[in-house]
């Protein structure tokens, strides 16, 4: 690994900054550079979000990205916003629960994942993000499967044992769903 960047991006409200946060976590927790950079619409809820992250093994010298190795889009809006930013040769992940528009990319490495439907076979709708978390950590190897996991009980602890093991069930699903 060298350098690892990532746009994500969806509606308020489907934990797109929990994903970035994430990541930056558990790749600082393996002591590499990492930056994190959300921006919020207007509204909170229902409204826009996303986050640049980039994880490296050197100092990083700017969080800002205007195209992107990696994307991952959690609803139709963001889909149709970020899939030109993508840079040629990229991962764009698709959350296929919600956005049953296809990519009319053809060099990129697209992939479809029912998140919201396999955060139902985890326990939780709402885990969806963690889902594609898990497709992203096995597409790139941003950090061990063993360190996002514990950056995921060290998140949700105050939530408790249950929320914790739906999540840890999310992340499995979305890593062996690629």
């Amino acid at each position: 690994m060298s350098e690892i960047e990532l746009i994500a991006a969806g509606f308020g409200g489907q934990g797109i900054m929990v994903i970035g946060e994430l990541i930056a976590a558990s790749a600082v927790k393996e002591n590499k550079f990492a930056t994190f950079l959300p921006s919020y619409g207007p509204a909170m809820r229902g409204g826009t979000a996303n986050c640049i992250v980039i994880v490296s093994d050197r100092e990083i010298g700017s969080p800002i990205l205007s195209e992107h190795k990696n994307v991952i889009v959690m609803n139709l809006p963001s889909f149709e916003k970020f899939e030109l930013s993508l840079l040629k040769g990229g991962n764009f992940l698709i959350n296929s629960s919600l956005i049953n528009k296809k990519s009319n990319r053809d060099d990129v490495n697209v992939h479809y994942i029912p998140a919201n439907e396999l955060a139902v076979e985890a326990g939780a709708n709402v885990a969806a993000n963690i889902v594609i978390l898990g497709s992203f950590l096995k597409l790139t190897n941003f950090a061990s499967y063993e360190t996002v996991e514990t950056m995921i009980k060290e998140r949700f602890s105050i939530k408790g044992e249950k929320v914790i093991n739906i999540n840890l069930k999310a992340l499995m699903l979305g890593y062996n769903c690629i």
